[in-house]
């Protein structure tokens, strides 16, 4: 097994390979207006150090999301591009849930990432592995109940102190902690969904209204 797994759900554009065993190679990098400069990049970085080449790897891992349109959509295509090149499985996993593996945390937490328009996606998880509720969208003031007492992981969760008082690492989604999930399920047999996104709410890009109609009859 070699997956290559990837996320640009978040400000955080990763990519890292995992032999099966254990992550062999990542990079990181945090600039929410260069995902499609950084991901294919990181792609040649993350093989050169591995010591491979791209046609080694079996199996395509990305971060499905929650996230905005526009950075999301730079890995789900890249992941389905090179699963399509290589003739080999590409794999979704929710975003939130590789931030909720890489924490230390063992009790019930809140995952939260940075939404904008002064929202954050989040879900609620029973620990590392298990998510309780589905992701969603809100705004944090509206979560007081249901995050009450909760810690927190996450960019979102740091933004709202009064919402999420108690926020721990990380608080950026990394593709090593996406691998090492999607490695573990795929051992235990478990079968990973497809590559959809999460988007949660429309794009902002919409047709005008009364839109007037330019060519001939």
């Amino acid at each position: 097994m070699l997956l290559l797994a990837l996320d640009t759900a978040t400000p955080a554009v990763t990519v890292a390979l995992h032999d099966g065993e254990a992550v062999i190679a990542s990079s990181s990098q945090v600039d929410a207006r260069r995902h499609g400069e950084l991901l294919l990049p990181a792609v040649d970085r993350v093989l050169a150090e591995a010591g491979l080449a791209l046609d080694a790897v079996t199996g395509v891992v990305v971060g499905t999301g929650p996230g905005p349109y526009t950075g999301l959509r730079v890995g789900l295509m890249t992941a389905d591009t090179f699963g399509l090149a290589l003739g080999v499985p590409v794999h979704g996993v929710c975003t939130l849930d590789g931030l909720a593996y890489a924490t230390d945390l063992d009790g019930p937490f809140v995952v939260a990432t940075d939404a904008r328009r002064k929202e954050v996606y989040w879900a609620r998880y029973a620990n590392s592995r298990t998510r309780v509720t589905d992701p969603a969208v809100d705004r944090p003031a509206d979560l007081t109940d249901q995050v009450a007492g909760l810690p927190a992981v996450g960019a979102g969760a740091l933004l709202y102190p009064d919402t999420f008082p108690s926020v721990h690492e990380p608080e950026h989604v990394s593709a090593a902690a996406l691998a090492s999930l999607a490695a573990e399920r795929l051992a235990a047999g478990v079968e990973l969904p497809a590559p959809r996104p999460l988007y949660l709410r429309r794009p902002d890009a919409q047709v005008p209204k009364n839109y007037k109609v330019v060519t001939p009859k």
